[in-house]
């Protein structure tokens, strides 16, 4: 197929998958002069450009982060992303329809919070954090788990700034490294403090000892466990494999992931690169980068400043039920 009709199927494909069902009422193109809360220049806008990295670095984070149980156990009594039986009781197999939408929301917030306007980037925040609000409960082992935890927040976001981060300095054809790759960890911060995290990590050595020092509490969950192993099909197999070789070496051990010598492992990675930069070389740049660009060409309006900052004060959201959040975002 020539490489102008498989970009124009990505894009369809990613335009009625993604962009209509989850990018709605987010603005790219306005106010003329707002950054948002990163703006040109910014590592963050450098990171999230390239889109299919971006969706191997959730999938990244995904894996990495549900080595708490306690996030396994939110999922299982919470998230529509695994299936049920007729009794709605949850199994731990993972259900195609939720984990396409708990994709496209994970797109639309890191891409909205990125280039979105000053607004848009305040309402996905708050989205995110209603629904947080509302995730609290009891593992089968007696341990209560509660999204709004502070100790959670920052596993949460430390997973994912790690995914993001590493599948940005593997797989970017032009990647930041070193003290530029730690401006897009610093940069990042803002969104943990829009989702209500204190105490995060600023850098990659940060990160790595944030996530270190978690693991007397973590586990290989049942999930974490279906999910791990030589029975995922290919193609999938080789992108699973991608996603554990991002894992700190700790938490590769807590799988008993082994890294091939390095030579095939240089292979096996080369061939991933290849297909995430082909993907991306076929779609071209998203839209909403674009707008971005040029809703800051002329300059930032001077009442801003480089970028604005997340608005949010902890503690300051009202409280609703789940029922009242799902209608408000619906």
């Amino acid at each position: 197929m020539p490489h102008q009709f498989v970009g124009q199927w990505l894009n369809q494909k990613f335009d009625a998958d993604i962009r209509r069902n989850y990018f709605r009422g987010m603005d790219f193109a306005g106010p003329t002069g707002d950054p948002g809360w990163f703006g040109p220049g910014s590592a963050v806008w450098h990171v999230h450009s390239h889109m299919h990295a971006l969706i191997f670095g959730l999938q990244c984070a995904a894996y990495l982060e549900r080595l708490d149980p306690s996030i396994y156990w939110m999922g299982m009594h919470h998230s529509r992303l695994v299936q049920r039986d007729e009794d709605g009781q949850a199994i731990p197999q993972i259900d195609p329809k939720g984990a396409a939408v708990r994709l496209g929301h994970s797109i639309a917030f890191f891409i909205g919070t990125a280039y979105g306007s000053t607004e848009t980037a305040e309402r996905l925040a708050k989205a995110v954090r209603a629904m947080h609000h509302t995730i609290k409960g009891v593992r089968p082992d007696g341990a209560r788990y509660d999204a709004d935890d502070p100790d959670w927040l920052r596993w949460n976001y430390a997973t994912v700034v790690w995914g993001l981060a590493t599948a940005h300095e593997l797989y970017h054809p032009q990647p930041l490294r070193g003290k530029k790759l730690d401006r897009y960890y610093g940069e990042f911060i803002r969104v943990g403090h829009a989702l209500g995290g204190t105490d995060l990590p600023t850098t990659k050595a940060e990160t790595l000892d944030c996530l270190k020092s978690y693991l007397p509490k973590l586990a290989l969950t049942h999930g974490a466990a279906m999910a791990t192993g030589p029975n995922v099909p290919l193609p999938q197999s080789a992108i699973d494999w991608a996603i554990r070789d991002t894992m700190p070496k700790w938490a590769m051990q807590l799988i008993q992931h082994q890294s091939p010598n390095i030579i095939e492992r240089t292979a096996r990675r080369g061939l991933v690169w290849s297909t995430i930069n082909g993907l991306e070389l076929a779609a071209g740049p998203i839209p909403e980068f674009r707008q971005a660009q040029a809703r800051v060409a002329d300059g930032v309006d001077p009442a801003l400043a480089p970028h604005t900052e997340p608005s949010y004060v902890l503690g300051s959201d009202p409280v609703r039920s789940r029922e009242e959040v799902e209608h408000s975002f619906a």
